[in-house]
């Protein structure tokens, strides 16, 4: 099958979409696929790939280093008509997500979409709306219009879309309660098999230098916004502190728009010395922290599916998180790490409960590790390949394809959900 990937962002910008889209060609590609990914360029970027297509895009930026897609670049048409595509996914609903319709509709051609991200929590990022992101009444009302508006467009192109991908289940029960009224399956993000692989002389380089002589050294993995609720953590960990003693350090692996303010919390709560603040590191290096670490971390509620969870228990890390939207997907507690709700001293409790029981945390450490196991990419690959033949015959029912064989041969049970409202 030939398979037209596309999407607003890719690497060397960092997050949850470009890692999922990297992961996923390269799976495809192992089952025997061509995959041919459409992407931005950045300022910088590194040598060509093969098989990726570098659109033009827009020196400004969003606040978080998103870079605006030029839609209208040439070259997109230019290789859909040298390549023949037998299917495209898209990522993103907007931008790229416009032209992937344009071009499933044109070349009749399935269109799967992955609906990642719940955009509406996340329109603060735009200028126009950030200013109506405040405590004013009447603002605020005006902010929850344009985020009803934003769901009402997510509802609509999905219905325009053949098969839709959720990255988590609770993001497929998401859809489901806001009658999305399309075939859906879960699909999340694979782990590559670098993930699994201890690269021992490195972590351990890690280890000693940011452990130094304390006891324990915990770890986080996330874009530093006010959504990720970094600022909760940095409260449990000052908690933790004040209960148990200054035996640890925690990293906190990632950038973003409020670092600098959250390392001014850290120091107004004397947590300088205790909490060190990494930085970007690039995707490949991320598993060197998390295996040179004795525990993970996690306070975001705002995931659609909780990539880096899966890459700690990959490096075999229990998990200490919140109960959130996209996080229970992965966490099962006490089987792979402990939940709780959002509570300081509960969250408190986990960590300390976890790190005094040896066999708690070494039999969460083997389910952390099952757990893992069943996101390798190729598992995933091969669901993206069911879902495929899918909406290729979906593609078929509604009479938007034509020509193209259909996969009823095919054993297309997904094993990890059933594809909901399959007419």
């Amino acid at each position: 099958m030939k398979i037209a990937m596309m999407t607003n962002n890719y690497k060397p910008f960092i997050g949850g979409v470009p890692i999922s889209v990297e992961r996923l060609a390269k799976g495809l590609r192992a089952l025997g696929h061509e995959v041919c990914i459409f992407a931005p360029e950045y300022e910088g970027e590194e040598e060509p790939e093969e098989d990726v297509v570098r659109y033009r895009s827009h020196k400004r930026k969003l606040s978080n280093g998103m870079v605006f897609p030029s839609m209208f670049d040439p070259c997109i048409r230019q290789e859909f008509e040298m390549r023949e595509f037998d299917l495209i996914h898209v990522h993103q609903p907007m931008v790229m997500g416009n032209v992937a319709k344009l071009y499933s509709k044109r070349y009749g051609i399935p269109l799967v979409f992955t609906w990642h991200t719940r955009y509406e929590e996340y329109l603060h990022y735009l200028r126009p709306f950030a200013n109506l992101n405040v405590e004013t009444k009447g603002k605020r009302e005006i902010y929850h219009m344009c985020q009803k508006a934003v769901t009402w467009y997510m509802k609509a192109y999905a219905r325009d879309c053949d098969f839709v991908f959720a990255p988590s289940r609770d993001m497929e029960w998401y859809m489901e309660r806001e009658d999305v009224d399309v075939p859906v399956m879960t699909l999340p993000t694979g782990l590559s098999h670098s993930s699994f692989e201890k690269e021992k002389e490195v972590s351990e380089k890690v280890r000693t230098k940011f452990k130094g002589e304390k006891k324990y050294l915990f770890c986080t993995v996330s874009r530093i916004e006010k959504e990720k609720n970094l600022y909760f953590l940095m409260d449990a960990v000052r908690r933790f502190q004040d209960k148990c003693g200054n035996v640890f350090r925690l990293l906190v692996v990632g950038e973003g728009g409020e670092r600098k303010n959250l390392m001014d919390y850290c120091k107004r709560i004397g947590l300088e010395d205790t909490v060190v603040f990494v930085g970007g590191v690039p995707n490949e290096e991320v598993k060197n922290y998390l295996f040179a670490s004795d525990l993970f971390l996690f306070s975001s509620r705002s995931e659609t599916q909780g990539i880096v969870l899966a890459e700690a228990m990959a490096a075999g890390l229990p998990v200490v998180a919140l109960e959130a939207y996209g996080v229970n997907d992965i966490v099962r507690n006490g089987y792979n790490g402990l939940l709780c709700e959002e509570s300081v001293e509960a969250f408190t409790e986990n960590v300390e409960t976890m790190l005094k029981d040896r066999s708690l945390y070494e039999k969460l450490k083997e389910g952390a590790a099952e757990t893992a196991n069943s996101y390798r990419e190729e598992a995933i690959a091969k669901e993206a390949e069911k879902g495929y033949l899918l909406a290729q015959k979906y593609a078929m029912e509604r009479g938007n394809i034509y020509g193209h064989e259909t996969c009823e041969s095919k054993d297309l049970k997904p094993s990890f959900l059933r594809v909901s409202k399959m007419s």
